[in-house]
């Protein structure tokens, strides 16, 4: 039996490939191929477009896939929501739909866009946050190169943005934000009520949020004398408690525990002065809790 997981094709492609390697499963792919091999014999993946991913899930194409919440909200999709995987192209952070204009436009709010034209890749969801705030305007689907647009092929736009460099480079400025939106994996709803399909999606989607999980994490070893061990301790935050493990030496520990990336550099000197030596760094592919 397989489970037809569809991944995103374009700009999340490879991030997403990333963070399949990061969860242990070996994905490669020909350039122009929109069947890429997965080392998982019970995984068959296909390459759609985030955009339309929804509505192949909610009609059984494919029985699981990654997408963005937008693509989800945009197509209606009647579909299972599995888990949220906070990255994007560049960052990890929530990508944001916005409605802009041109820098030094006479348009401040959505109320003074009323009968003029915006133009979106998201037409839906435009429409309806025109409709929640009581505006009528002409939304205009966009084939791409949305942020040359303004100001003589459209008033305003509503466009995805990661970190804003796009919209600035281009002389555009934000009047609104009207979605957010994270990489989410899915399920046909059908497919999720099979015990078979329903257990492997799960243990996909522990192996990818463990992966997301570890990306801001690494692993710290060192040796403790057993006399400075409480003094150790009580420098580490962890997400249980560190292991602790008796060395050959006698009145010597080995110390074992997870911690935020972040916190290495200021947290080692300290381990260092408290005792510690022997002290290890390493990454981490997944954090299961």
């Amino acid at each position: 039996m397989k489970l037809r997981l569809g991944l995103p094709k374009g700009s999340l492609e490879q991030s997403t490939f990333n963070l399949f390697t990061k969860a242990g499963f070996k994905i490669s792919n020909q350039s122009r191929s929109y069947y890429p091999y997965c080392d998982d014999p019970e995984l068959e993946i296909i390459l759609f477009r985030p955009q339309e991913m929804p509505r192949y899930i909610q009609d059984g194409v494919i029985d699981a896939g990654l997408t963005g919440y937008d693509w989800i909200v945009e197509n209606n999709a009647d579909v299972k929501e599995v888990l949220d995987l906070v990255y994007a192209k560049q960052t990890k952070k929530k990508v944001r739909w916005v409605l802009c204009v041109k820098e030094g436009s006479k348009f401040k709010t959505v109320k003074d866009l009323a009968g003029k034209k915006i133009a979106t890749e998201l037409v839906n969801v435009t429409k309806k946050y025109l409709k929640k705030n009581g505006v009528k305007a002409d939304v205009e689907f966009s084939w791409g190169a949305t942020e040359v647009k303004p100001p003589d092929l459209a008033d305003a736009i509503v466009e995805v943005t990661e970190t804003g460099s796009s919209l600035r480079a281009n002389n555009l400025k934000i009047i609104d934000t009207i979605l957010e939106s994270s990489t989410k994996l899915i399920a046909n709803k059908e497919s999720y009520k099979e015990p078979w399909k329903k257990a492997k999606i799960d243990n996909l989607a522990m192996l990818l949020n463990g992966a997301i999980i570890a990306e801001d994490k690494v692993g710290l070893k060192m040796n403790v004398q057993e006399k400075g061990l409480k003094k150790v301790l009580a420098l580490l935050p962890a997400l249980q408690k560190p292991t602790v493990a008796a060395l050959a030496e006698k009145g010597w520990v080995d110390v074992d525990t997870v911690i935020d990336e972040a916190l290495a550099k200021v947290l080692i000197p300290k381990l260092k002065e408290a005792g510690a030596s022997g002290i290890i760094e390493y990454p981490l592919n997944k954090v299961i809790y």
